[in-house]
């Protein structure tokens, strides 16, 4: 997640109720024999999970010493390790037999179309036979920064320029292998690159919708690309799923109707691409914002399959689509919708995943229940179904379909009283309690614009909390939970004490990526905005960084900090645990969060400073391996 194109999204107005009025309006519901779970209730399931974890695997024990806070322009590891870069911002997908980065960024659209997109995200580790040596690496392009990007920055505009934006977008899926040592990037015919412009279907209950057709798509089945990719998920059946979330940002229009205000559509943030690609005029082709927004799955074994934006999930920003089973196989899906004041959502599916038949699962996720949380007092909660005739969501109300709910996904949770979040982001599912974790970044809104409650208690909540919850019955596809917060975040030298936080260990701030390793050990990243990293609230505490969490005693440490204006994003491992890869974005990002074409390298050198193997120039987003110098297993 990139805090400038949050900023950019419109608040969240609608009046929905809050704790005292969501309980009262379902006294009834919950007298009728299906009451959520009592407060005495939850607490023994939260302590029954935690317990669970400490009997699997390492039960997430920390095997290394802290790093300190960081104001080095490089990344620090702690000792034991080494670190190394893989592939940057420019680099071919196809090792050394593509066209290189050149480091003037003179490199065009073409070129780019085969080489690394700009500001790498969410990722994930795919085994070749199982191999720890060898796999596929797909990982998510989030955005551009054109003063970066082009030769002259935005010094002039052109049709070429916003072609080379769209090509540095998306998604790239290399095939990456250990070869003497080393970790390198290899040709191969499983190599492609998901762009802004790549053929994509709609499927789901929004594909041929009145809502998403437009003049070049009249049977709305077909759109082009995907844009913003940020966090991801993968499936059991070995699928990628890249999940567009501040897609508003990239349209124009002089006339934003409601449904484009509920979703922030307006005169675009500064892509311009409206003034070569009519697609995203929005006064032109009002529906095409409806056309992003979604979760799309690309199959990374097949090159020549066609990516799906699986509308069944809803449409809203994505920030993540964390996928386990339910305890009779059905697929259950979570994101955050990541923006100040909205909303967790959780997909079931109708069908069932089938181990033994990979061509059955490409469907499940096009027919299911999608499902927005309801988080009550003392730790109590329920997920309410977004499906059409249920909870107020009928045609008389604006949704005459489940198409419409599809589409207007914001619009339905609002109706049905979901509780607003301090930006919900990355959602981890422990590997074996099934309990649930989600990152609240922050939102400096909360307790003026909106009232605290129970699960955002803080006032201008600047650092995020961490908050978690256990499915009833341990079942992710129960509709009642337990909750608490497992963390907040704050800096113990704050000048408020409301900014100190409770966490236990290292400090940190504005958490936003969430992992679980195959141990149980949680895996926390950080997005602290260059704009507020060096404001008083901040003071002292470095640049972003990457922690570890060991769930039952909630002590975190700090294993890793960033250069200079990056934020920390993405992690996964080789099956065997011995590699561990992390995203290093928008180094040397400036406060404003846009770069100046003149001074783009006066904040970060990175990586070049750090690897001298890449050129000179530019900073560039990157993905490093980090492995213990032993040879070990990572946290061992």
């Amino acid at each position: 997640m990139h805090d400038f194109e949050e900023d950019l999204g419109t608040r969240n107005t609608s009046r929905n109720p809050q704790f005292h009025d969501v309980v009262a309006a379902r006294r009834q519901f919950l007298k009728g024999g299906m009451a959520v779970m009592t407060a005495s209730a939850a607490a023994p399931l939260l302590s029954a999970c935690a317990s669970a974890g400490m009997s699997s695997g390492r039960g997430g024990a920390l095997n290394f010493a802290s790093v300190p806070f960081s104001i080095t322009d490089a990344v620090m590891v702690p000792q034991g390790y080494q670190v190394d870069l893989l592939w940057a911002w420019g680099d071919p997908i196809q090792g050394v037999q593509g066209p290189a980065f050149k480091p003037d960024a003179s490199n065009s659209a073409a070129e780019q179309a085969q080489q690394a997109g700009m500001h790498h995200d969410g990722m994930h580790f795919f085994p070749l036979e199982g191999r720890s040596d060898r796999g596929l690496l797909v990982l998510n392009h989030e955005y551009t920064d054109d003063g970066l990007l082009h030769n002259d920055g935005m010094r002039t505009w052109s049709a070429d320029k916003v072609a080379k934006s769209q090509a540095a977008h998306g998604v790239s899926v290399i095939e990456i292998a250990l070869q003497n040592g080393s970790w390198q990037v290899v040709p191969s015919r499983l190599a492609r690159r998901v762009t802004a412009a790549t053929p994509i279907r709609l499927s789901g209950p929004a594909a041929g919708h009145a809502l998403v057709k437009t003049a070049a798509d009249p049977a709305g089945q077909q759109v082009l690309g995907t844009l913003n990719n940020c966090a991801h998920g993968y499936t059991p059946w070995g699928t990628y799923l890249t999940c567009e979330e501040n897609f508003n940002g990239y349209f124009s229009t002089r006339s934003p109707n409601r449904d484009h205000g509920r979703y922030g559509v307006g005169r675009g943030s500064g892509y311009r691409w409206h003034e070569h690609d009519q697609r995203f005029d929005a006064d032109v082709n009002p529906n095409e914002p409806n056309r992003f927004g979604y979760v799309v799955e690309i199959d990374p074994l097949n090159p020549q399959s066609t990516p799906v934006k699986r509308t069944a999930l809803g449409r809203f920003k994505h920030e993540g689509a964390t996928v386990t089973l339910a305890k009779d196989g059905r697929v259950v899906v979570y994101s955050g919708d990541d923006e100040r004041n909205e909303y967790i959502y959780k997909f079931v599916s109708t069908g069932k995943f089938n181990a033994n038949d990979r061509a059955a699962n490409m469907n499940l996720l096009d027919s299911g229940t999608l499902y927005v949380a309801a988080f009550y007092p003392n730790g109590k909660g329920e997920w309410v179904a977004l499906k059409h005739g249920e909870n107020g969501l009928t045609e008389q109300n604006g949704f005459p379909d489940q198409g419409s709910i599809c589409v207007r996904t914001r619009q339905a949770a609002d109706r049905v009283g979901a509780t607003m979040m301090d930006r919900p982001e990355w959602i981890a599912v422990h590997p074996q309690t099934k309990q649930v974790y989600c990152t609240l970044t922050n939102n400096s809104q909360r307790g003026s614009a909106v009232a605290t409650d129970d699960a955002n208690p803080r006032r201008d909540n600047l650092f995020g909390h961490i908050i978690r919850w256990n499915e009833e019955g341990g079942d992710s596809a129960a509709l009642k939970f337990g909750w608490d917060i497992f963390a907040m975040a704050g800096n113990p030298a704050a000048p408020k004490p409301e900014h100190k936080g409770n966490v236990v260990g290292d400090a940190y701030g504005s958490p936003d990526g969430l992992e679980f390793d195959q141990f149980g050990t949680l895996w926390i990243q950080t997005d602290i905005s260059t704009s507020i990293l060096n404001q008083k609230e901040y003071a002292g505490m470095g640049h972003n960084m990457m922690l570890a969490a060991n769930i039952q005693s909630k002590e975190t440490r700090r294993f890793l900090t960033g250069p200079a204006g990056c934020e920390i994003t993405g992690v996964t491992w080789t099956p065997d645990g011995k590699s561990m890869f992390v995203n290093i974005q928008h180094p040397g990002e400036s406060p404003s969060e846009r770069t100046d074409p003149g001074k783009e390298t006066a904040l970060s050198h990175w990586p070049h400073n750090q690897f001298k193997t890449t050129p000179a120039g530019r900073p560039r987003s990157g993905t490093i391996v980090i492995r213990k110098r032993d040879g070990g297993v990572i946290n061992t």
